[in-house]
């Protein structure tokens, strides 16, 4: 799909600058952005009653970006120096330059009715590679919760605040140079252990290279080459900041289960989750996300609950 937005700085606008991003009938913008949010307390983001607010980087440049409706569409208001490129990227962040033309959801009757059910939940993309990259690291081997503690620890200590009249606790997660050089007890006091922070040390130092004009598929290469980067990584990166419609987060602890009992009402490893996943080549990650979206928490306890300790990955 192809939007068309038009800048307006000279307005009523309450940013310093806005637009008004026209979207189709049924666009569940809450859910569509909502993947991208890391836990209800991530300071980068507030769901208010004026709006969406996340607050971002774009290149160099700090923003602050609030989505609210309007009829036939959503307006995005932005403040701060990267204001204008936040607004450009406006329509990805709103899944609009999702393309799930060749998505054949009835090849198999649950994938259908959660894509009759869920179908405005788009692939959102997020377009902040670095922080992307970071939170994926924070999220290798432990439990969500821990890892979204983490993040909204590390964020409120060492970002910035929000530029524009962002709602109180809205920050702009550090740059890579402040990453590289947070002193080990700031990790160690957020619960980051020393592979997951020196991986993150270590991705700060070719930040340069990963950026969001590539493929996914460059992307993910390029990540691959940082030691502590593996593929679920590099899937969770591309997925969410790039809105990579066939990435797969092969290692996960849980979501081959998933996608096992949900497909089949067993249990699945890697293999059998690839296996599953198959039919809809090119768009796996929308199957995936589909049946989050339909089955997470819905799915039968197998076992004790894992520690927080998960599969290298």
């Amino acid at each position: 799909m192809t939007v068309t937005v038009t800048s307006d700085v000279t307005s009523d606008a309450t940013g310093d600058a806005h637009v008004v991003v026209p979207c189709p009938a049924g666009l569940d913008v809450r859910r569509t952005t909502g993947r991208l949010r890391r836990g209800t307390g991530d300071p980068t983001w507030s769901w208010a009653p004026d709006g969406i607010w996340h607050a971002t980087r774009r290149g160099g440049d700090v923003v602050t970006l609030r989505l609210r409706p309007v009829p036939g569409g959503v307006r995005a208001d932005a403040w701060g120096p990267g204001a204008e490129a936040a607004l450009s990227d406006a329509p990805g962040l709103l899944g609009l330059q999702d393309d799930a033309s060749g998505f054949a959801a009835h090849l198999h009757p649950v994938v259908a009715r959660a894509h009759r059910t869920h179908g405005g939940v788009r692939l959102a993309r997020g377009g902040d590679v670095w922080s992307t990259v970071v939170t994926a690291v924070l999220e290798q081997r432990v439990v969500g919760v821990d890892a979204h503690a983490s993040w909204r620890r590390l964020v409120t200590r060492h970002g910035t605040a929000a530029p524009g009249p962002a709602p109180e606790g809205l920050r702009v997660a550090p740059p890579p140079r402040v990453w590289a050089t947070l002193p080990v007890w700031e990790w160690r006091g957020a619960g980051v252990d020393a592979q997951r922070s020196d991986t993150v040390r270590r991705a700060a130092a070719v930040a340069h290279a990963f950026h969001a004009d590539l493929t996914p598929a460059e992307l993910a290469r390029r990540l691959l080459t940082v030691r502590g980067i593996g593929p679920w990584t590099a899937a969770e990166v591309t997925s969410r900041a790039l809105g990579d419609p066939d990435a797969v987060q092969v290692g996960d602890a849980h979501l081959p289960h998933l996608v096992g009992w949900a497909l089949t009402g067993r249990r699945a490893d890697d293999a059998g989750m690839l296996r599953l996943l198959s039919p809809w080549q090119g768009h796996r990650q929308r199957v995936l996300v589909l049946l989050q979206t339909t089955h997470l928490g819905r799915m039968p306890a197998y076992g004790p609950r894992a520690r927080r300790a998960l599969p290298l990955r």
